[in-house]
């Protein structure tokens, strides 16, 4: 099981909770469970938690010196955060086996063109948008849609160095950090910002049936990253027919997307109750 690294913003320690979870479980089940992980201030590195932890960088080198010694059957990869997820290509690419949700199945979410082609499958909508990697592809993706827009990055954990933007300088702004700190070779995601409520699923799925515990309603409004609002859990002002198609929505991506594990998805509802997905992440948000 690779653990989440340091705890940072955007990658939180929810993390490390859903790691010891998922060990104690492996445990519970009879197989000898191994954490990767290299922050001494979490719960999945104390020796107690696992049979073998290996205090190691979470980079493809180090963690297959693991899996080479170990023979493992497989890596978990969709409880570390963005960290190990990002760490599941390499590691496809060495022969390791995926546990969970497969490489196939996380690009299908965090590659936008072939989310959008998927959300067009499922006949799911989703808020007009196009990916830019450069400043000047984002400024006319920006124009012909309209501001304002909602900025963020591919391949980057949901929510951070999220930003509304009004107007070409902002973008330009935008554009010249994100993609130098944050987003380096992956595209940026610019989508049409729709005024409304933000609304929050985490589910579990086994490739075939669906779980869906209950809809979060945030505080704040749109566009706020989920780490900086209050969300409030039942949902307090959402009709039963906004609830009923986030349910219905949440459960054919789960079965599209063929999920095996956890999965969040984060959507905006506008004034005339039309439901947009905004954002699908193979593993858990809030746990």
């Amino acid at each position: 099981v690779l653990g989440s690294g340091p705890i940072r913003i955007g990658q939180g320690v929810e993390f490390d909770y859903a790691t010891v979870h998922c060990v104690e479980t492996l445990r519970d089940a009879g197989y000898e469970a191994i954490i990767i992980n290299n922050n001494p201030e979490t719960v999945s590195t104390d020796f107690s938690i696992s049979d073998k932890l290996y205090f190691e960088p979470l980079t493809t080198e180090d963690v297959m010196h693991v899996i080479d010694l170990e023979k493992p059957l497989g890596v978990i990869v969709q409880f570390g955060g963005q960290t190990a997820i990002n760490l599941a290509d390499s590691l496809v690419e060495h022969g390791v086996k995926i546990l969970g949700t497969s490489l196939h199945s996380i690009d299908l979410a965090e590659d936008r063109h072939e989310f959008e082609a998927m959300l067009h499958k499922l006949n799911i909508p989703q808020p007009q948008g196009e990916t830019a990697v450069t400043v000047e592809e984002s400024l006319v993706i920006a124009n012909k849609i309209g501001y304002p827009v909602l900025v963020r990055p591919s391949y980057v954990l949901g929510g951070r160095a999220m930003e509304i933007v009004h107007n070409d300088d902002e973008l330009r702004v935008y554009m010249a950090t994100a993609v130098k700190e944050i987003s380096h070779d992956a595209p940026i995601l610019v989508d049409k910002y729709i005024v409304g409520k933000e609304l929050e699923i985490d589910a579990i799925a086994d490739g075939k049936n669906v779980y869906i515990p209950g809809v979060m309603e945030h505080i704040e409004r749109a566009g706020v990253h989920s780490g900086d609002s209050i969300s409030v859990y039942p949902t307090q002002t959402i009709s039963q027919q906004v609830k009923d198609t986030i349910i219905d929505y949440g459960t054919r991506i789960g079965k599209g997307f063929e999920f095996v594990g956890l999965y969040n998805i984060q959507f905006i509802v506008d004034k005339e109750s039309n439901v947009y997905v905004l954002e699908v992440n193979p593993r858990s948000s809030r746990t």
